[in-house]
C-alpha cells in the first residue's frame, strides 16, 4: 500500500496525542503497519503540539514539508502554521467557522495548489452536545464524514467504541455521529 501521511496538529491539552491513537488503532486494526512520531513544544502551557502518523510502509516516522496527505488542525493557527507539510492536492480538516475558513490571504494559496480546505467549529459542537474535551473526537468524525483515506467512517466508530471507557461511551458514540453527519452535510 502507497504510505498516507497524517500531520495533526493544535495546542497542548487539545487531544492531538488522543486523536493520533484513534487513528493508529484504527489503522492497526485493518492491518496496515504505522510509524508516528509527536512534536511538543510548550504543550503544557498551551503551546504548538504536532504529530505525525504514517500509514504504509514508511521508513522515517517524520514527514517532511509538502509530503501530508492530511493536515488536521484543532486550531487555526496551527493550521496556518503547518500548512507547508501539506503536498498538492492535501486535504485540510480544522476546527473553524466553515463560512470564515480559510482566510482570504490563505485561501488563493490553498488554491493554487489543489488544497481542499473543510472547517467545522468542533469546539462549538462539542460544547452543545455536553462534552466540551471531545472536540479532538469531533474533528476525527467530521474528517471521516468525507470518505478520504484508507480508513473509512466505519473503522473509525469501531475504533472509538473500543477505545471509550464505559462511562464515556454513548457521549463519546454521539459526538462522533453528530459531527460525521456535520460533515456529511458538506459533501
Amino acid at each position: 500500500m502507497k504510505t498516507i501521511n497524517y500531520v495533526l496538529t493544535g495546542l497542548g491539552g487539545q487531544g492531538i496525542l488522543f486523536m493520533t491513537k484513534i487513528l493508529a488503532t484504527a489503522a492497526l486494526n485493518k492491518g496496515y503497519n504505522i510509524l508516528g512520531a509527536e512534536t511538543h513544544g510548550m504543550a503544557q502551557r498551551g503551546g504548538s503540539v504536532v504529530s505525525h502518523l504514517r500509514i504504509g510502509d514508511a521508513r522515517s516516522s517524520l514527514i517532511r514539508a509538502g509530503a501530508a496527505d492530511f493536515l488536521l488542525s484543532m486550531d487555526e493557527s496551527e493550521a496556518y502554521r503547518y500548512l507547508p507539510y501539506l503536498k498538492k492536492g492535501g486535504k485540510l480538516f480544522v476546527n473553524a467557522p466553515f463560512d470564515a475558513f480559510p482566510d482570504k490571504r490563505v485561501a488563493e494559496w490553498l488554491e493554487k495548489n489543489s488544497i481542499e480546505p473543510r472547517a467545522m467549529e468542533a469546539s462549538k459542537k462539542a460544547m452543545e452536545l455536553g462534552a466540551p474535551r471531545s472536540t479532538n473526537l469531533a474533528m476525527v468524525a467530521f474528517y471521516s464524514a468525507f470518505g478520504y483515506g484508507p480508513l473509512s467512517t466505519d473503522d473509525l466508530r469501531a475504533t472509538v467504541d473500543d477505545m471509550s471507557p464505559g462511562q464515556f461511551k454513548e457521549t463519546n458514540l454521539r459526538i462522533f455521529d453528530v459531527c460525521y453527519e456535520t460533515g456529511r452535510s458538506m459533501v
